[in-house]
């Protein structure tokens, strides 16, 4: 699998990125210089110096990671450490150079190694990965491990199906990680973005989980009673919806202003706008006890939690979940029982 040490253009915020399709157009690669062709022959090791070297002179982030990413794909490999050594050393095609420069030049125009090589993995799948679409981070993975877990000990009380709705599902990670580790589950998967709906489609046709997976093209802030309506009671509401400070967006680096869509970002001036109306919709799309899982910012959980008490009584805030970094992460939510159920249960 890819090492989860790559976060070009993401370490500032360690999570959420951003980039408008009309920036420099979804597909577009900013002019840059690239070095020149090689006069000589050059082998796989030689150009990873090279690359990295013109990398760091550009202030391209990560430049050896980078570096190495690319070539190894060009290879035919996951990464340069489980090539043979016969294969770094010996001298590069002249179509293999040729194909090296055009993908070391859109990684200098900044574009992200993601989207340059055109897959990431996630977990155990490997996804393609086209701007603008939202590159799923590191974090979301601890995410789809809180929803794994619950889930699984439920399935032990006996054969129970259960389905899952996401909103927000940009590439399909969240959605296609838990149909992959959960035969019997079913999931909705929503998003505004239809770039993002047709790039988890084509996810889940090659991975063969289309089956058990609905996409819909749906905006959950303008489409509310659309999206009620494709859902009956799910057992599952996940998100890792936008939850960037609006303030913020400017002052992300390039990877992430240039190439990946904003509005899988903005959440607006406290960073909770679309986050508030998939709480406010949980009570009416979960079942009984069913439970609302959310990647955040870490200022938001204590502002969450009042929120709802304040606002969504059907909502019982359960916990705060810590990511690797020991940064408050994932909000856990469940929905009561409804007075009405109660009274049913007392006949």
């Amino acid at each position: 699998m890819w090492r989860r040490s790559l976060r070009a253009g993401y370490r500032c915020f360690g999570r959420r990125s951003v980039g408008p399709k009309g920036f420099w157009g979804s597909h577009a690669v900013r002019a840059c210089s690239a070095p020149a062709f090689p006069a000589g022959r050059i082998t796989a090791l030689q150009a990873v110096d090279l690359w990295k070297r013109h990398f760091e002179e550009k202030g391209v982030t990560e430049p050896h990671h980078s570096s190495q990413y690319i070539i190894a794909h060009l290879l035919g490999a996951k990464t340069i450490e489980i090539l043979e050594q016969k294969k770094l050393t010996e001298f590069l095609s002249q179509e293999k150079i040729e194909q090296m420069w055009k993908l070391c030049t859109r990684r200098l125009s900044r574009m992200p190694v993601q989207y340059v090589i055109e897959e990431w993995d996630f977990r155990d799948l490997t996804l393609k990965m086209r701007p603008p679409v939202f590159i799923p981070r590191p974090e979301t993975e601890e995410l789809v491990e809180l929803v794994l877990t619950d889930l699984q000990m439920k399935q032990t009380d006996g054969d129970v199906q259960h389905t899952c709705l996401e909103v927000g599902c940009g590439s399909g990670a969240i959605s296609l990680s838990l149909l992959y580790s959960l035969p019997q589950l079913t999931v909705i998967a929503l998003d505004q973005s239809q770039d993002a709906v047709d790039l988890t489609r084509e996810n889940a046709l090659r991975l063969g989980l289309q089956d058990r997976l609905q996409i819909h093209h749906t905006d959950v802030l303008k489409d509310a009673e659309t999206v009620l309506s494709l859902c009956n009671p799910v057992s599952v509401f996940v998100s890792n919806p936008p939850y960037l400070f609006s303030e913020d967006m400017m002052s992300l680096e390039p990877e992430i202003l240039w190439f990946e869509d904003h509005t899988a970002l903005d959440g607006g001036k406290d960073g909770l706008k679309v986050i508030k109306q998939i709480l406010t919709l949980a009570p009416q799309i979960l079942s009984n006890y069913g439970r609302v899982y959310l990647e955040v910012d870490p200022k938001h959980p204590p502002l969450i939690r009042q929120w709802v008490e304040v606002n969504v009584e059907e909502l019982h805030y359960v916990e705060t979940r810590h990511d690797i970094t020991g940064r408050p992460r994932f909000c856990i939510l469940q929905k009561k029982k409804s007075n009405k159920d109660h009274e049913l249960d007392l006949d």
